[in-house]
């Protein structure tokens, strides 16, 4: 017997843009007849690709756009597949059809079990009723009986961490409180499949590595299977096994999630040095401080593992003896921060001054980097000079056994590393 418990084939899902109905008689009598008669629509014939701009709609002068387009996938009994993409490539579209919220224009979804959908706060609540009231409510929608959902009643107030207001209308819960008994309900009433939006973003820090921690279990310990949307990349990463990255409302990429991501975010980056320079006009800053350069600096053609390096900020100061120390941030392609590293703290004179970070050489490990600069005065954060440049690490092996990716963000091969015979 097959493990697959969602097959997706050939689905696609159009949209008209601007009013409902095709805005002509004609258009919706075609419609009708064609519908009557087992025809296709005429209208998806002229459907444009999914993009956020008007250029491509205009150049093809159609009112009709494709959110989904032939889409073809399949998910097994256990498995994480993670979902990822741009905002408007089609994520939610997807998880609403899957939800059976929408219904698509064409194409076919075989779906084996009960299904639990997180897509938006508040999805399944009805803000009159009290917190208990719609965990018995979203129990009934998903076919459990009374006896079902009070074994696991207290189970779900706990995880979610709402029994002060369990029985307050949810009209008054904030949006975390709201999604923390959301997620908590639809993860405790026992779905075969579990579909999560990006609402977890809504959550704090605690939360979120609950919420996290507990769709592992579902997965791995329970043999259930989720299909999660987010656009933070590390959570992605540490909680999907598989993806898939939607472009313009098609599938652009299937494979394991951290050739996706690593796809994805190289596709959202240019690769290789990116420095940057500012006139004094259009510099990034505030009244004190004003960016002028921001780049890598290295001897060499190509920047290596084995090559050492300045990571260097350049900047002005407008006030004599204004007090700062640079705190540079050096984040991965998956938008984790590696290190951070700072200068003394010290008035500076009025003019312009150099921030220096010299990495050397076997530390990095091969990949992509992102270089954010903080500006602090007196113990606070005076600016933020987020991705103020970037650049790539070569790999260059000159004599090793492994020859594979080597994991993480470093690689620092200076520290010793000694295998000796004890016995």
């Amino acid at each position: 017997m097959s493990n697959t418990v969602i097959k997706v084939e050939n689905l696609s899902k159009q949209y008209r843009l601007g009013q409902v109905g095709t805005g002509t008689i004609r258009d919706d009598l075609s419609r009708f007849w064609a519908k009557v008669l087992g025809k296709e629509d005429p209208t998806m014939k002229i459907g444009a690709t999914n993009t956020l701009t008007s250029q491509q709609l205009n150049e093809k002068q159609s009112n009709y756009v494709w959110a989904l387009k032939d889409i073809n996938f399949s998910v097994e009994q256990g498995e994480v597949l993670g979902i990822i993409g741009k905002n408007g490539a089609g994520k939610s579209t997807l998880l609403k059809i899957l939800s059976k919220v929408t219904t698509p224009t064409s194409g076919n979804i075989k779906v084996k079990g009960r299904i639990a959908s997180l897509l938006e706060v508040g999805t399944g609540f009805h803000p009159e009723l009290s917190g208990r009231e719609n965990v018995f409510l979203n129990g009934a929608i998903l076919g459990m009986t009374k006896t079902e959902i009070r074994s696991k009643f207290d189970e779900i107030v706990d995880f979610a961490g709402v029994e002060r207001y369990i029985d307050t209308p949810v009209k008054r819960y904030s949006s975390g409180m709201y999604v923390r008994l959301a997620f908590a309900v639809a993860a405790h009433l026992e779905p075969e499949i579990l579909i999560v939006d990006e609402v977890l973003a809504v959550g704090d820090t605690e939360f979120q590595k609950k919420a996290i921690g507990k769709m592992q279990d579902i997965s791995s310990g329970q043999g259930r299977t989720v299909l999660f949307v987010s656009h933070n990349m590390t959570a992605v990463k540490n909680l999907c096994k598989a993806g898939i990255l939607l472009k313009n409302g098609c599938i652009e990429f299937n494979e394991q999630i951290n050739t996706v991501v690593d796809y994805y975010l190289s596709d959202e980056t240019t690769k290789g040095i990116v420095n940057n320079y500012w006139d004094f006009g259009n510099a990034p800053g505030l009244d004190k401080i004003r960016i002028k350069s921001a780049y890598i600096q290295y001897e060499g053609e190509i920047l290596t593992v084995n090559t050492p390096y300045d990571i260097v900020t350049e900047f002005w100061c407008l006030e004599e003896g204004f007090p700062v120390n640079v705190s540079m941030h050096l984040f991965d392609i998956g938008g984790t921060c590696v290190f951070n590293l700072s200068t003394d703290n010290i008035p500076l004179k009025k003019g312009l001054h150099l921030a220096i970070f010299h990495i050397p050489a076997f530390l990095m490990n091969d990949g992509v980097y992102f270089v954010s600069n903080m500006f602090v005065s007196d113990s606070k954060s005076y600016f933020l000079h987020e991705h103020a440049h970037s650049f790539e690490v070569v790999e260059k092996r000159e004599t090793s056994n492994w020859h594979g990716k080597w994991i993480g963000s470093v690689r620092p091969t200076f520290i010793p590393a000694i295998l000796v015979k004890i016995d």
